[in-house]
């Protein structure tokens, strides 16, 4: 057989349990057609590349990151990074920025929570010091802002507008009256991106393109788009492109998309949003069939849902949907044949989305085959680990975040329960389906969406001198509990054969399989031998994507 690309000599990491290494592969029409050892490539004919022993793996697969947000952010950018000690000095250094750059339209200032000691910021405090401009502060996770009159009433945001979730999504009242602060995506992201939709193609295209080349320098041929909460308008303005960018062959990255539905009162009305989407946004490198759901927050701001209350201020946190309400939703999304795939922080986000998939699972039975996926899992219950594997529940981990200060949660979790995070190691062990992602809602310098990073964090659950941009947040004692640090092995099998099969792509995507997509990296370095700290340097040489060399 007359073949396009036939490489021996090489050392040939598969992901592929039935042949796990090779030293050589052949490549035709795009396709692997032959992976084993070089006596096989007799059979074909074609110039033959001596790699020398060098590494390859399959492609990257990133299954849980955010496309369409950071565009927005691109064309959105932050006015001042505020470290203020306290609310008076963040509001003196706000009035003062606005004073020496007056004229704007909108003013966005970035802040982290904790900069306040206990206080909050009310819109009139924001109106006094900017009275005739929109001003908008993001609190540091990017899960909730505060903002002053001028953009509630642009946004018609009243004391009688509803909360879009109840205990989750929601505006901070104060006697009765919105306070300018707002929680969760259902709420914010309409405000932060509103406007987006005034981005010409180019523009939008000059951030995705900036997505795209950083996807081909590190190796990342596939990636799970984890959607945007609240308005689909400029979700979908953005999609538009990527259909646009794969017709004139200008995407070579695979793109599985997803539509978000806010609340359990929503599901119906989205379950026919997401199947016009599906089929309106339907291109060779982009396919939509996931329903995504934020069914929780965040630690830091006491939206993440817990079984065991919140040792700082004794909450709960709420969820998006109730058990009851995710088993209903799976056998609607069954019968769809769409998947799921769900933000879950707390201990009892997860909880509440197995126990759905369990009540699912009893009535439908081996009829139900919606993949679903809970995705960052910080905290779990004990006797949640193993439901994962019972259940055929995807678990999806950002191993970037496997390492920091314990004391600095334990404020909100106690001590105990601060040690108890990340638990992946267990819930591989337990034969569950494992796969690694780098969620992030802005491109920046995309320090944080380097994959080789999460290996790094992931194998050793520290981010020392070595690591990559460690000057951003270094923490040299290894986070607990330090028995969940995984091997390299492992880490790759999660960023490829795992990241396939949770968003179904497995029988063309995933491992380096006669039959499959020829999407593979050449590394002058063997990955499997290599200094665990450090990791976060390891880029490939050579990229190929369908085939083409891409890099």
């Amino acid at each position: 057989m007359k073949a396009d690309k036939i490489i021996r000599n090489a050392k040939i990491f598969t992901s592929d349990k039935a042949n796990p290494q090779a030293a050589a592969l052949v490549v035709k029409d795009g396709k692997f057609v032959y992976v084993g050892d070089e006596a096989g490539l007799a059979n074909y004919e074609g110039e033959i590349t001596d790699l020398g022993g060098k590494f390859i793996m399959p492609g990257i697969i990133d299954s849980h990151v955010h496309i369409t947000i950071p565009v927005g952010f691109e064309y959105a950018e932050i006015d001042e990074r505020l470290e203020p000690n306290g609310k008076q000095e963040a509001l003196n250094l706000m009035e003062r920025f606005i004073k020496e750059h007056p004229g704007q339209k909108r003013y966005r200032f970035f802040l982290e929570k904790k900069y306040l000691k206990g206080e909050d910021i009310v819109k009139e405090e924001l109106d006094a010091i900017c009275p005739d401009a929109e001003l908008q502060i993001q609190e540091g996770e990017g899960h909730s802002i505060w903002v002053n009159s001028k953009i509630l009433e642009r946004h018609g945001i009243t004391d009688d507008t509803p909360d879009p979730i109840p205990g989750l999504a929601f505006y901070v009242r104060k006697d009765g009256h919105v306070t300018g602060n707002m929680y969760e995506g259902a709420t914010e992201v309409p405000i932060i991106l509103d406007s987006g939709m005034e981005l010409s193609d180019e523009q939008v295209d000059a951030a995705l393109k900036r997505w795209i080349d950083f996807s081909v320098e590190y190796g990342v041929s596939a990636v799970f788009d984890a959607g945007l909460p609240g308005d689909m308008k400029f979700h979908e303005k953005v999609y538009k492109r990527l259909c646009e960018l794969d017709k004139q062959g200008k995407l070579p990255v695979y793109v599985d998309g997803c539509l978000v539905v806010n609340a359990e009162k929503d599901a119906e009305e989205g379950l026919e949003q997401l199947k016009r989407i599906q089929r309106e946004y339907n291109t060779e490198h982009l396919k939509v069939h996931t329903m995504k759901i934020f069914m929780d927050g965040t630690q830091k701001i006491h939206t993440a849902a817990m079984v065991t209350p919140y040792v700082d201020i004794h909450t709960l946190g709420s969820t998006a949907f109730t058990a009851e309400g995710i088993a209903k939703l799976l056998k609607n999304l069954n019968e769809a044949n769409l998947d799921l795939h769900l933000h879950t922080v707390g201990e009892r986000a997860s909880r509440t989305v197995l126990d759905g998939v369990e009540m699912a699972k009893k009535e439908m039975g081996d009829d139900l085959h919606v993949r679903v996926t809970c995705a960052h899992l910080e905290v779990q219950c004990d006797e949640d680990l193993d439901r994962f594997a019972k259940l055929g529940v995807y678990a999806n981990y950002t191993p970037h975040w496997h390492a920091g200060d314990t004391s600095f949660s334990a404020t909100w979790l106690g001590e105990e329960r601060s040690k108890k995070q990340f638990r992946c190691r267990t819930v591989w062990d337990t034969g569950a389906k494992v796969a690694w992602s780098s969620d992030n809602i802005v491109f920046g310098d995309f320090m944080t969406w380097n994959p080789y990073l999460g290996m790094e964090v992931g194998m050793t659950r520290l981010i020392t001198e070595k690591t990559r941009h460690y000057e951003f947040a270094r923490f040299p004692e290894v986070f607990p509990p330090e028995k969940e640090v995984m091997t390299i092995e492992e880490m790759l099998v999660g960023y490829t054969i795992n990241g396939a099969e949770q968003l179904g792509i497995e029988s063309k995507k995933g491992s380096i399989t006669a039959g499959k997509d020829a999407d593979f990296l050449v590394f002058d370095k063997d990955l499997l031998t290599a200094e665990k700290e450090g990791f976060s340097f390891n880029k490939p040489e050579e990229v190929y994507f369908g085939g083409k060399k891409v890099k």
